[in-house]
């Protein structure tokens, strides 16, 4: 039996470092956003379910599969996998865990940049005296390329990632860890303070901060019921918790044997839920509501938490004037640049414990590798952002390979590995008594709903393989007129007690409890498809273009897959080689001891 290289330094660090791994740009962007567009408060209840019944499974499992894996000296996931049960298949699966991480990191560490760049900006003054219009165009323009700023700062963050990950366990990972987590928390809780002591009639607010709060958490139990709330649900624990990646497996495979995992899994778990669930929710709606109002912010809201954290925030910031607008800046682009690093950092620990395991690469040469081929296979999707790269790299790594891992993890640990044993793993040295309910939980509970939730995915999948949205985009832009068939639709069955004055300039639509809830939703789809109708209607706009544009943007689609496939069989091929090299290592070992023996 092999034994570790490497361990963590201190308990602590090994908590700071999980939960780094686990808070990132998404519980401050995303986590919001999901709650706003999947029924408000009533959004935890399916969360928490899903935290309970998937999130807290799987990181039992991946912390106890981790630790068992790294026993046998192997800190990456093919490895471990085969340790848990000797069938050629799993180390094929656990492939999965470095294709995720080197895709995810692929574009990742652009979106990391993005928040060096931002805080750069923030500290010297860059968004002062501009309108909102103005701080908009900006972020266009960033990711548009229209300067080599974005990737000077992307180049930077590629450098210092690889060098932090050079510096090794204790004296990179940790130490960042240390400085990273306590900041980043400091920062979200001073900005969560302000954000919700905004009033109304100061500062040019028109809401109190608690307004966006009020909104955010308030129920809207109907959509409880709604599958789609559930997917959404269980889709942002995968994101919160960063399970189904291998990362987790590569930072548990350091414990030591008999060091517990059970207490330090849910702690840097809980931890993640707080910065997600408190400060999360307590920071970007908030302060976003109590300048902008309810309906424009659901308006924003509807393309994601992107536009409002970096379009958006750093034109509010400036209401607070020059000198508070820049300390909130540095601490926002802050706090997201150290939740973006400390994650980075996970993803890239699967690739070089691989290489120093099965090829014998030092930390120096392993790091610089995993450096060069993020650059690599960043490039595409900072070049072609606006063609859909970024997104496809998304899609298929950061959310479909995820359940797909997951799925066929918890079966080989539960069912495989058999339960007894891995619950046996689960508790041994555990400083807290697990609930016994678990074991039952990880057997039958989480495999199940995680095959219904990529059961559910799978229309969804088809209609990304399809390109329905870009295909519906060509079909409206050539025939607009089916945007007022649809709002005469909806005129007809939802909206025919309100004048079109009233539907089309009424304010505060969010806040009227007059309005049913049906209702509000068909007022912003009709505005909506009235935006699109004038805007394919005026005489800039040119059909041709836009069929070109959209078509370019399915082809470059259509790239992206073949080459994420191509990347995931160069890992297998990888690890087919360093299996044939284990299996060889492992029969001279056997002849030798076989010759001393018969000696």
């Amino acid at each position: 039996m092999a034994l570790a290289k490497e361990s963590w330094g201190s308990r602590i660090g090994l908590i700071l470092a999980m939960a780094g791994n686990a808070v990132g740009l998404g519980n401050f962007l995303r986590f919001p956003v999901q709650a706003i567009q999947n029924g408000g408060g009533a959004f935890i209840i399916p969360y928490l379910i899903c935290f309970l019944l998937m999130g807290i499974p799987l990181l039992y499992v991946e912390w106890a599969m981790g630790r068992f894996g790294g026993k046998f000296g192997h800190h990456s996931a093919p490895f471990i996998l085969d340790v848990h049960d000797k069938r050629k298949l799993w180390k094929y699966v656990g492939a999965f865990g470095i294709f995720i991480n080197i895709a995810v990191a692929a574009y990742y560490c652009y979106l990391e940049s993005w928040t060096l760049g931002y805080l750069w900006h923030s500290l010297i003054g860059t968004f002062n005296g501009q309108s909102q219009i103005q701080v908009a165009s900006f972020f266009g323009n960033y990711i548009s390329l229209q300067t080599l700023e974005p990737i000077f700062f992307w180049i930077l963050c590629l450098i210092l990632n690889t060098w932090i990950l050079s510096k090794g366990l204790k004296g990179g990972i940790e130490k960042l860890a240390k400085i990273g987590m306590p900041l980043l928390l400091i920062f979200g809780i001073l900005l969560a303070i302000k954000g919700i002591n905004i009033r109304a009639g100061s500062e040019g607010a028109i809401h109190d901060g608690t307004e966006g709060l009020n909104f955010l958490w308030t129920p809207d139990y109907g959509s409880i019921w709604q599958m789609k709330v559930w997917l959404a649900a269980a889709g942002q624990i995968f994101f919160t918790l960063s399970v189904g990646m291998g990362a987790v497996h590569c930072y548990a495979s350091y414990v030591k044997e008999h060091e517990d995992i059970a207490l330090n899994s849910q702690a840097a778990g809980w931890i993640n839920e707080f910065v997600e669930v408190v400060l999360g929710s307590s920071i970007l709606i908030p302060i976003a509501i109590g300048y902008l109002g309810i309906d424009k912010v659901v308006e924003m809201t509807r393309t994601g938490g992107l536009g409002l954290g970096f379009q958006t925030l750093p034109y509010l910031f400036q209401q607070w004037g020059p000198i508070m607008a820049a300390f909130a800046g540095i601490m926002w682009f802050g706090l997201l640049f150290f939740a973006g690093i400390t994650s980075t950092m996970a993803m890239g620990m699967p690739c070089i414990g691989f290489m120093e395991d099965e090829f014998g690469w030092k930390r120096n040469k392993a790091a610089f590798l995993f450096g060069g081929i993020i650059m690599i296979l960043g490039l595409p999707t900072i070049l072609f952002f606006n063609q859909g790269v970024f997104d496809e790299f998304d899609y298929w790594a950061g959310t479909v390979a995820l359940v797909i891992f997951a799925l066929f993890e918890i079966i080989l640990f539960a069912w495989v590995f058999g339960i007894d044993k891995g619950w046996k793993e689960i508790t041994d040295g555990a400083d807290i008594k697990v609930p016994i309910v678990y074991k039952f939980i990880i057997k039958w509970i989480t495999p199940f709903i995680l095959i219904l939730v990529f059961i559910f995915s799978l229309p969804d999948i088809w209609d990304k393989i399809n390109h329905k949205e870009n295909k519906y985009a060509i079909q409206i832009a050539s025939k607009p007129h089916i945007l007022l068939t649809q709002n005469n639709v909806l005129k007809q069955n939802i909206l025919h007690s309100y004048t079109d004055s009233f539907i089309l300039n009424a304010t505060s639509v969010m806040e009227n409890d007059g309005i049913l809830k049906a209702e509000k939703k068909a007022i912003f789809l009709y505005r909506e498809n009235l935006k699109k109708y004038n805007e394919f209607k005026s005489t800039e706009f040119n059909l041709e273009t836009f069929k070109k544009e959209h078509e370019k943007t399915m082809r470059y689609k259509n790239w992206a897959r073949p080459f994420l496939l191509i990347i995931f069989g160069l890992i297998a091929w990888l690890v087919y080689i360093a299996g044939r090299k284990r299996n060889a290592i492992f029969q001279s070992e056997n002849q030798n001891n076989s010759m001393l023996n018969e000696y």
